[in-house]
Parts: structure tokens; sequence; C-alpha cells
């Protein structure tokens, strides 16, 4: 396979428009920093995020790189299928809970950060303990995204995957570095409907590919594997329900969702938002899932791939760009690649705008410099400085993609288990306090690290039902 010139010449414009977009946009948040904070405007856009770029950029931060392809992968998985596809629904009853519950109290008392109540109710000794979970996972959330992404263009450009983590790291940490949410927002915009108009684009030609066989046909039969539409075990339902509840209740405690919520203008636009996200990330998961629909309808000794099977060589992961680089044409297959990118950066770029804003606010301001008073101009370079810094330790990460993967999910677990309760007792729980915080810590950690974790070879102590 030679190197796709047509394809990195598209990426290329791809990004420079992206990039584009974002320094436009940080010209923008500074035209309209006139009368207002510039650190406020870099956290939380000034609270003056319409609702219309609120629901872009709430949207795009849940339908990243690991969300197409993993919606699809799964799909494709002969011993999982559609019905083990949690996260569309997970994501989504997510987004209206906390739209629900948790918008309207974080709103209205102006919080900058989702670590804001902890560290009001339980100090900032417990704070900085409980920064650690959700700081190691959008880092290694960081990592695993533009690890995908190098994966995904090493099949399709036949380019390698360190030049393209090393390109899109630039780029995320650029324009985020200049414009923060403001940047990041208006790039989200560009991004879903890049993604939307590219998948639906590629799914006719994947469809109607002579190696295919009907969809409708192999959702319910077996034809080249099992159907697609998969089921559900008895013995496996512990675990389809403990994935489902780690969705659902576990994307909550996360600063890249409470950074959009919290930049609208009102408690009201915010829970608004929160909503229609939720209704656009369920939305956003059709094409993954087709896709995923063609690759467990395909006989792929009929393409250039061969046999044995993506999920016979261990390559299921990458079923979505090979569904569009051997199913579809190649000017087709080029547009699929940008969707990818895109969906990879529109995440890639809120967990790094997380991390930093959470460092700078709650751990530069509050705990290492507190005789700054207000929003000073060192809390937004202590920003850029911890941007620069945790983005090039992700992209170093990005290189050992099978760890990161483990990494990350455990992190997420960590979040689920350690933050979620915790931020439920801030909020709703009047009588709670720091030794109650700090036990119930170290218990919640305890219990997680007794069931073992395979990545870190830690054998399980406890044996859960399920």
């Amino acid at each position: 396979m030679a190197l796709n010139i047509p394809g990195l010449v598209s990426l290329s414009v791809f990004f420079t428009f992206t990039l584009a977009t974002g320094i436009w946009a940080s010209w923008k948040s500074k035209k309209d920093q006139q009368n207002r904070n510039p650190t406020e405007m870099a956290l939380v856009g000034g609270r003056n995020i319409n609702v219309c770029i609120g629901l872009f950029t709430a949207t795009a931060t849940w339908v990243g790189g690991a969300y197409i392809n993993g919606t699809a992968e799964i799909v494709y998985l002969p011993s999982k299928g559609l019905l083990w596809v949690q996260a569309p629904l997970g994501f989504a009853l997510s987004l209206v809970i906390g739209g629900f519950f948790f918008v309207n109290p974080m709103r209205s008392k102006n919080y900058v950060t989702v670590m804001d109540p902890l560290q009001e109710t339980y100090g900032n000794v417990m704070g900085s303990l409980l920064f650690i979970p959700p700081l190691l996972g959008e880092m290694f959330w960081f990592a695993a995204i533009l690890a995908s992404l190098g994966a995904t263009m090493r099949v399709i450009l036949d380019i390698g995957g360190s030049l393209a983590i090393i390109l899109s790291a630039s780029t995320v940490i650029l324009y985020t570095l200049l414009g923060g949410l403001y940047s990041v927002a208006y790039t989200d915009v560009i991004q879903l409907v890049f993604i939307t108009l590219s998948l639906w684009v590629c799914i006719p030609f994947a469809m109607v590919n002579s190696a295919t066989e009907s969809i409708y046909y192999t959702a319910t039969h077996e034809y080249y594997q099992d159907p697609w539409i998969g089921k559900i075990e008895k013995q496996y339902l512990g675990r389809w329900l403990d994935d489902f509840f780690y969705l659902v209740l576990g994307s909550i405690p996360w600063q890249t969702y409470f950074q959009r919520v919290l930049s609208a203008a009102s408690p009201g636009q915010a829970r608004f938002i929160s909503y229609l996200s939720g209704l656009g990330c369920f939305l956003m998961a059709i094409p993954s899932v087709l896709i995923g629909a063609v690759a467990a309808s395909t006989d792929w000794n009929k393409t250039s791939y061969g046999l044995p099977s993506p999920y016979e060589r261990g390559e299921s992961a990458m079923v979505l760009p090979f569904v569009l680089h051997y199913l579809c044409p190649a000017y087709v297959s080029i547009a699929g690649l940008g969707a990818i990118a895109a969906a990879a950066m529109s995440s890639a770029d809120s967990a790094l705008l997380s991390a930093s804003s959470m460092f700078a606010h709650n751990i530069y301001r509050k705990i290492l410099r507190k005789q700054v008073l207000g929003y000073k101009g060192e809390v937004l370079w202590a920003m850029r400085i911890s941007m620069l810094v945790f983005g090039a330790g992700a992209a170093g990460l990005a290189f050992y993609s099978s760890s990161v993967y483990d990494l990350w999910f455990l992190s997420g677990e960590l979040v689920y288990a350690l933050l979620f309760p915790q931020l439920c007792c801030a909020l709703f729980v009047p009588s709670t306090n720091t030794y109650g915080s700090a036990a119930g810590f170290l218990v919640g950690l305890l219990l997680r690290l007794l069931a073992g974790e395979p990545a870190l070879k830690i054998p399980p102590v406890i044996h859960y039902p399920g």
C-alpha cells in the first residue's frame, strides 16, 4: 500500500481549517473580553455561550473518536452485538439526569469547575485528593483518542501513527491554548457537522458493496458470523447492568460536561443544553451502528483485506476505518477519515481544557497561590502552561496505546466509584463533612482495588457477584 497523497492533502486542509476556526474564536473571545475577566472567558466563556453553540459543543464532547469507533466495534463483535452498545443510551441518560438534578445547583451558585463544591464542602486538602482521579482520567482519555486516530491514519493514509499523534496533539494544543473554551466550542461546531456529513456519505457506498449482505437479513440470521443484533445471556446480565450504570452515573462528575453547562447564560439555558445534547448524542450513534452492521455482514474474502476477518486477526477495534477503506471508493473513505479526525479532536480538546482548568482554578489559585485575589493574569498563564504539560504528557502516553485504554477505563471507574458519591453528598447532603468524605474515598478505593485490575496485574481478592 502506497502513501495516500489525496487523503493526506485533504486531512491537512481539514486540520488547517480547524486551526483557523480556533484562532478566529480566540480573536472573538479577546474582542468580547471588554469588561470581562480574561480567565473566566477562558474557563467558562464569560458565561455567555449561546444555546446553539452550547448544544454543539456539549454533543461533540461525548461524540469522540472512541465513541464512533467503539460503537461500530461492539456491533461488529460476534460475542457482543447491538444489544451491548450501551454508550449512546447511557450517555444520553447521563446528560438528562445531569440536567435534571445537577445543573441547577451548580450553575445557580456560579461554580467554575466540578471541583468547586467539593473544595467548598470538604476543604482544599480533601479536594486536592479528589482532583487526582479526574485529572488522570482526562489525560488517559486524551492519550487514548490520539492513539486511536494514529491507528486510523495508518490504515487509510499509510503514514506512521506517531506522525498523526504529533500533528493532532499540536493542533489541539495550539487552538485550545489561544482561545480556551471559545476556541474549543466553535471548533466543536465545525467538527460535529463534519462528523455527521462524512459518515452519512460513506454509509450508502458501504451498504451496496458487492461484498456486503443485506444488514436487515444478517440482523437476525447467521451468515458470515452470528447475527449483529446480539443477545444478553443470563449469566452476563449483571455485567451488562454494571457497565450501564457506570456509563449513566459515571459520566456525570466530569469537568468536560460541567464546563459546557456552566458556560451557559442562565440555569434554564444550561438545563436545555444538557437535555438536547443527550438527544444529539444518541442520534449521532446511528451511523456507527450501521457501519458496524455492515462490517458484520461483509465477506472480507471478497475485499482486498482478505481472510482471516478483522475479528479473527484481533483487529476489531479498527473495523470502522476498515469499512471506510475497503468498502468505499477512495475519495469517500477520505471523507470518513475526516469524520474520525474531527471526532477525535472534538473530545481531545475538551479533555485538555478540562484538566488545565481544574489545575489552574482549583489547585493553583485556591491552594498554591491563595494570595492571588480574584482572577489575575498569572492564573491564566498557569492554565496555559498546564495545557502544554498535560498535552505533551498525553501525546507521549499515546505511543503506548494498548495500556492507555486500560488505564483510561480504570481511571473512569475510579471517578465513578470515588467522585460521583462525593459530588452527590456535597450538593444534596448538607450534613456531610471532611471526615465522611475521607472515609468514603478510602472505602471506595479499597473495594475497587480488591476487585483486581488486569491492566495493573492486580489479582482479585473479592469476586463480586455477576
